[in-house]
């Protein structure tokens, strides 16, 4: 039997789907790249942005041919968008091929669901409101040996204005440290080198663990993480300006593995609009904590996530963005027109920013940030730097592609050999994407 999962949406949908792929490899399932070979193909969903249920629907009308064609293909969605209101109905109304529909509290049962639309030949709908305990232990498929997602806390207690994700992923729960470092030990015994902490607020880890456990945080945490033998590197995202406090900040700057690169979303320059998104600091905590970042670590690689155009930003408002982000200089910012998302306070606020304003906002954001880009990139140019080679570029022949401590991607002669290694490049020349050298040793 064969199976195929796609994914939409964040890396925890992306570390969400190694484990299911996991539970199915323990069924006795086998990967297929194709789905048209598949018995069992699941569509583990994102639904931040309706653009994102669209391409969902988009695919399942795909497979509703070739579920024709072999009526016994199993058809699954789960994720994030059966989670929110209404959805899972409005799955099977709208795709009645579908087998199986499961949601985000739902998933250490898919081995059972699935056995279950097996067994008894009809459609399955599993979506539960309460978020309930953690389940450790879940098998996973890593989609890479060498690094890994690692999932700190589930849910989110943010509520920011625009944000689906509280409704849909639940509040906030943390795992326990001692799972959390013995899933590490156990990746890294398998030949992991780097792990990627995951949550929606890393930095407001532990914060329910607080009476039963003793004030485990994220700053302890990475202290554990970075004791783990044979790990090489340590990441972590998303980050909240409003908890990255001074422990932190230490912990980051003490820790040998935990590399120099932050991404902290900043979402606007506005204060004003900032307020408007319950984001919870202003633009000048914001500068105070990326000076204590700067202060703390050099060398710091900074990035963050911008929307523009949310309802109500003026030409005032926006022109205090490219002013925040000519001062900060991040070396990389994902930029975002602002979507109206059904189910979010600001889906329903006043001053909604016109399609063609807010295109053009962007494109001179855009602009800008490239810019910076560049310019920061090019400091590196003469520079000796770490690289964890991850193979043969896809799209470079003859040249190998890894990334800096500071997440910057390099590409330098080779192929797979040095796969897994950690190698010195002298950068020669630099882009806005992509850094070029040679290994120097």
């Amino acid at each position: 039997m064969r199976y195929h999962v796609m994914t939409f949406g964040c890396q925890m949908n992306e570390h969400d789907s190694e484990r299911l792929a996991g539970m199915l490899e323990d069924l006795g399932y086998q990967p297929v790249d194709d789905p048209a070979q598949a018995d069992v193909v699941v569509l583990n969903t994102c639904t931040v942005r309706e653009t994102a249920e669209t391409r969902v629907y988009g695919r399942l009308g795909e497979l509703k041919r070739l579920k024709s064609e072999r009526p016994g293909m199993i058809i699954g969605v789960c994720g994030c968008m059966p989670q929110r209101e209404g959805a899972a109905g409005e799955v099977r109304r709208r795709a009645p091929h579908v087998d199986l529909v499961f949601g985000t509290h739902n998933l250490d049962a898919f081995p059972a669901l699935l056995r279950e639309v097996v067994e008894e030949r009809r459609p399955v709908v599993a979506v539960s409101d309460e978020e309930g305990d953690i389940v450790e232990g879940l098998p996973r498929r890593p989609g890479d040996d060498l690094k890994a997602w690692v999932t700190i806390t589930h849910g989110c207690d943010n509520f920011c204005s625009y944000c689906i994700v509280p409704y849909v992923r639940g509040r906030e729960r943390s795992r326990r440290p001692e799972a959390i470092v013995g899933e590490v030990e156990r990746l890294v015994a398998a030949g992991c080198r780097e792990v990627t902490l995951l949550g929606q607020n890393v930095n407001s880890y532990g914060q329910d663990l607080v009476e039963a456990r003793g004030g485990a945080g994220f700053a302890r945490l990475l202290r554990m993480i970075d004791g783990v033998d044979g790990l090489w590197r340590v990441r972590y995202m998303t980050s909240h300006p409003r908890d990255f406090g001074p422990e932190v900040i230490q912990a980051v700057a003490d820790c040998g593995k935990v590399c120099e690169h932050v991404h902290l979303p900043v979402q606007s320059g506005s204060d004003a609009i900032l307020d408007l998104m319950n984001r919870g600091y202003t633009t000048a905590r914001y500068r105070e904590v990326v000076a204590a970042i700067r202060q703390a670590v050099p060398g710091v690689a900074l990035t963050t996530d911008i929307i523009v155009g949310f309802p109500g930003e003026t030409e005032d408002d926006f022109r205090q963005t490219l002013d925040l982000v000519r001062e900060v200089r991040f070396d990389a910012a994902f930029t975002f027109v602002y979507s109206p998302r059904s189910g979010t306070p600001a889906a329903g606020f006043p001053d909604q920013v016109p399609q063609e304003v807010k295109k053009e906002r962007i494109a001179r954001l855009i602009e800008l940030q490239n810019g910076i880009t560049r310019e920061e990139n090019q400091k590196d140019v003469g520079r000796e730097v770490e690289v964890l080679v991850e193979g043969a570029s896809p799209k470079n022949p003859g040249k190998a592609e890894g990334r800096t401590r500071t997440n910057k991607l390099v590409l330098f002669p080779g192929g797979q050999e040095n796969r897994g290694e950690l190698v010195t490049v002298s950068v020669q020349r630099a882009g806005t994407w992509v850094l070029h050298g040679e290994v120097v040793r």
